[in-house]
C-alpha cells in the first residue's frame, strides 16, 4: 500500500461549497477513533459498514452506503475525492457525506439578477463515509478507512425518506411515458395517478413526486422553447398569407425569444361585434406539455351556444402581460371593449382590466370558482361533499338575498364550516352579485350553469391535444371551425322548427318573428309568468306583485311615448330579455308590441349586423341583401309546412352552401389591426 504522504494530495470537491462548511480529516474518522471503533466492531452485519469492508469499485461502495441510508433514516452525497497527481493516479480517497453536511453555500449575484432565497437543509452534519483505493497483492480495490454514524439532526421515518431528492428517480422509460401522457393533454395529477394504477402501488408511492414531473416537463421546453417559438410564429404567418383577415399579435423578451402571443380569427372578429358585450376571459388553464399560462376569450351568440373571440399565450401570467393581452384583444376587435368581463379570482387580472378597459365591468365568474371546490372542500366534507355542493347551488340561485342569507347560516351550521375562509368568500361573492350595481350589468345569462358547463366543454376541446405550440394553434383552429360548422346546424335546425305559441297575446308572436328560437324561449318564460303578476300605477310609475302577495314587488317605470320600461330587478340589463313586472305593465297598457329598443340585436335572428352591410354597400347592393333575406324568410316559412319540405329544404340549402363557400371572399373594407409592438 502506497505511504499517504508520498507527493501532494490532489483534493477534487463534487459539491465546491463543502470545501468551507466542512472538513473531514483522519483525526475525526473511526480508524483513529478507538471508542467508535470499538461500537462499530460490535455491530458488526451485511447491512451496517465497518471498517475494513471492502468493495469492487467506488461505485459498489456508493451504492451500499446509500442503501444503508435509506434504512436508518437519511440520504447520501458525494463530497470529495483526494488522489496523488491527481484522481485516479496514486492513493485516492472518496468521501460520501450525510445530505444535511456542510453549512448553506452563500450565492453571488449573477449579473444582478435576484436570487431565490430558498431555505437550505445542511446543518453541519458530520456523519460520513471514507474508503480508499488499495493495490494490494496488484488488485486494486477499495476499502472502508472511516465510518461515522453520528448526526446532528433527527432521521426520518421510513415513509417519509422516499421523499428525500437522492431517492426520488425518473426511469428512462418512465419519462418516455410522461411526455407521451403530456401530448395527450392530460394533467400531471392524472399522470401520477395512471402510473399508479398501471405500477399497483398506492397513492404517494411512485418513486417520484408531482414536483419532479413538473420539472421534468418544463426542463423539455426550455430546450426546445427557442424552436418551438420559431415553428409557431412560421405557423402564424403561413395562416396571414391565406387568410388576410387572421390576427395576430406577439412580443419578444430582452433576448429576442417569444414571450407572449395573441391570435384571433375573421369568424371570430364578426362575432364580437354583435357578441363582445359580454366576455369571458378563462386564464386557469395551462398547456400541460409546455407549462406555459393559456387565456381564451369565449362569448354567447344568439342562439346560446359559445362562440370563440381570441387566444393568448403567456410565459408569465403577471399583471403587466395580461395588459398586453386585453391590449391585443382590443386590437382585433377595432377598440371595442366589452360591456362585462367575467373572470377568475386573479388579482393580477383585476388591476390589468381596471387599467386597459376602466369602463368595462369586471365580474367573477362562479363557474370557474366553482371549478375550486373539491380541493377546498372535498377534505373536510368527506361523502357530505355533494350534498353540500347541491345545497350552495340551490342558495346561490335564489332571487331573494334575504333568503340567501338565512339559508347561508343555517347550511354553515349544519356542515360546521364556521372558520373556513373560503366559506366567508364565497358568501361575500353571492352578496355582491346581488348589488343593483352589479345586476345593472349584462352577462348574456353565461352565469347559469348549464351556459357555463356549455362554454368549458368548448375551452376543453382545446386542450384536448396538447403537443407543440404549432400544433396547438392548428387545433384552435379546427375546433373553432367545427364550432362554427356545428353552430350553423344548430342554427338551421332552431329556424325550422315550429314555435308553440303558449299564450296567443300579440306581444308574444310578435317577438317570435323576431327573436332566434333560444331567446325567444327565455322571453316566452316571462310570459307566462306574468299572467301571474298584478299591476297597480302609482304617482311615479307602476308596483308589481305576485297575485298571492299583499306586500313587497317590483317598481316599474313606463315612458308609452317614448318606448321606455325599466324595472327594478334589472332583469333586462343583465340578460337582455324583458322580465315578467315589465311585461304585465305593456299588457295592462294595451301595448301588442315589444318596443323595438328591447329587442335587442344579439339576441335576433340574424347573425350579422344588415345595418353595417347596408351602410358599406351600394344601392343595388342593398337592395340585393334586402331580397335574399326575404327569400330565406319565406323559404323557413314554406319549409316548415311538413317534414318532407324540410327534407328537401336541409339538403338544398347544404348544397347550396358549399357552392358559396367555394366562391372567393373579397377583403376590401375590411381593417386590419395597427400592430401592438410588431407589424406581421
Amino acid at each position: 500500500m502506497m505511504s499517504e504522504d508520498a507527493g501532494q494530495m490532489l483534493i477534487v470537491y463534487d459539491d465546491p461549497s463543502d470545501q468551507r462548511s466542512l472538513s473531514l480529516g483522519e483525526t475525526s474518522s473511526t480508524e483513529d477513533s478507538p471508542d467508535e471503533t470499538r461500537l462499530s466492531l460490535e455491530t458488526i452485519n451485511d447491512a451496517i459498514p465497518y471498517i475494513g469492508q471492502r468493495f469492487a469499485t467506488h461505485d459498489a461502495a456508493y451504492e451500499f452506503y446509500s442503501e444503508f441510508a435509506r434504512q436508518c433514516g437519511f440520504s447520501i452525497r458525494r463530497h470529495r475525492t483526494e488522489g496523488k497527481d491527481g484522481v485516479g493516479k496514486g492513493l485516492t480517497r472518496r468521501y460520501f457525506v450525510c445530505h444535511r453536511a456542510g453549512n448553506t453555500p452563500v450565492k453571488t449575484s449573477n449579473n444582478g439578477k435576484p436570487q431565490r432565497n430558498r431555505k437550505s437543509s445542511r446543518c453541519g452534519c458530520q456523519a460520513y463515509l471514507r474508503i480508499s483505493k488499495v493495490t494490494d497483492l496488484g488488485a486494486a480495490e477499495w476499502r472502508v478507512t472511516g465510518f461515522v454514524d453520528h448526526h446532528n439532526h433527527e432521521l426520518l421515518e421510513p415513509n417519509q425518506v422516499r421523499f428525500l431528492p437522492a431517492y426520488r428517480t425518473i426511469s428512462d422509460a418512465d419519462k418516455n411515458r410522461i411526455l407521451m401522457f403530456a401530448k395527450t393533454g392530460i394533467s400531471v395529477q392524472q399522470m401520477m395517478r395512471l402510473m399508479e394504477l398501471e405500477k399497483c402501488v398506492e397513492p404517494g408511492y411512485l418513486p417520484f413526486t408531482e414536483k419532479d414531473v413538473r420539472n421534468l416537463l418544463q426542463s423539455f421546453r426550455k430546450l426546445d422553447q427557442e424552436d418551438e417559438s420559431i415553428d409557431l410564429l412560421r405557423m402564424c404567418r403561413n395562416i396571414k398569407e391565406k387568410d388576410p383577415n387572421f390576427k395576430f399579435e406577439y412580443t419578444l423578451d430582452s433576448h429576442n425569444r417569444l414571450e407572449n402571443i395573441a391570435w384571433s380569427y375573421a369568424s371570430s372578429v364578426q362575432s364580437y361585434d354583435i357578441f363582445g358585450d359580454a366576455v369571458v376571459f378563462d386564464t386557469t388553464h395551462r398547456l400541460t406539455a409546455l407549462d406555459m399560462p393559456l387565456g381564451i376569450w369565449v362569448g354567447m351568440n344568439n342562439y346560446g351556444m359559445p362562440c370563440f373571440f381570441g387566444c393568448v399565450l403567456l410565459q408569465e401570467e403577471n399583471s403587466r402581460s395580461l395588459s398586453w393581452a386585453l391590449k391585443a384583444l382590443l386590437g382585433f376587435m377595432n377598440g371595442k371593449a366589452p360591456q362585462t368581463i367575467l373572470t377568475d379570482q386573479s388579482m393580477c387580472l383585476k388591476e390589468a382590466i381596471a387599467i386597459e378597459i376602466p369602463t368595462t365591468k369586471h365580474a367573477l365568474c362562479i363557474w370557474m370558482i366553482v371549478a375550486k371546490f373539491p380541493s377546498w372542500f372535498n377534505a373536510v366534507l368527506g361523502e357530505r361533499y355533494n350534498e353540500w355542493k347541491a345545497e350552495f347551488y340551490r342558495l346561490y340561485n335564489l332571487e331573494s338575498i334575504e333568503d340567501f342569507e338565512l339559508g347561508w347560516r343555517d347550511m354553515v351550521n349544519s356542515f360546521g364550516l364556521h372558520t373556513n375562509r373560503h366559506i366567508a368568500n364565497l358568501f361575500a361573492l353571492r352578496t355582491m352579485w346581488a348589488l343593483p350595481y352589479l345586476r345593472n350589468h349584462f352577462f348574456a345569462g353565461m352565469t347559469t350553469s348549464g351556459h357555463s358547463k356549455a362554454i368549458n366543454a368548448f375551452i376543453q376541446r382545446f386542450l384536448s391535444a396538447q403537443t407543440r405550440l404549432a400544433h396547438f394553434v392548428e387545433q384552435v383552429a379546427a375546433a373553432v371551425d367545427f364550432k362554427d360548422q356545428a353552430a350553423e346546424q344548430q342554427t338551421m335546425q332552431q329556424n325550422l322548427q315550429n314555435i308553440c305559441l303558449k299564450t296567443g297575446a300579440p306581444m308574444e308572436s310578435h317577438a317570435a318573428s323576431i327573436l332566434t328560437p333560444f331567446a325567444f324561449s327565455k322571453l316566452q318564460e316571462q310570459l307566462v309568468l306574468a299572467e301571474h303578476y298584478a299591476s297597480f300605477q302609482m304617482d311615479d310609475g307602476f308596483l308589481v306583485r305576485h297575485h298571492t302577495k299583499l306586500e313587497g314587488g317590483r317598481k316599474v317605470y313606463w315612458v308609452p311615448r317614448e318606448g321606455i320600461i325599466s324595472c327594478s330587478c334589472h332583469q333586462f340589463e343583465f340578460s337582455g330579455i324583458l322580465c315578467r313586472h315589465a311585461l304585465r305593465v305593456l299588457s295592462t297598457g294595451n301595448c301588442f308590441q315589444i318596443p323595438d329598443r328591447y329587442l335587442p340585436l344579439r339576441w335576433r335572428r340574424i347573425s350579422t349586423s344588415p345595418a353595417k352591410l347596408l351602410h358599406s354597400s351600394s344601392s343595388d347592393h342593398r337592395e340585393r341583401i334586402q331580397l335574399l333575406q326575404n327569400m330565406v324568410s319565406t323559404l323557413v316559412a314554406e319549409s316548415a309546412k311538413s317534414r318532407e319540405r324540410l327534407d328537401v329544404a336541409t339538403e338544398q340549402v347544404s348544397i347550396l352552401l358549399s357552392r358559396i363557400r367555394e366562391q372567393p371572399v373579397a377583403s376590401q373594407g375590411v381593417r386590419d389591426i395597427s400592430p401592438i409592438h410588431r407589424n406581421l
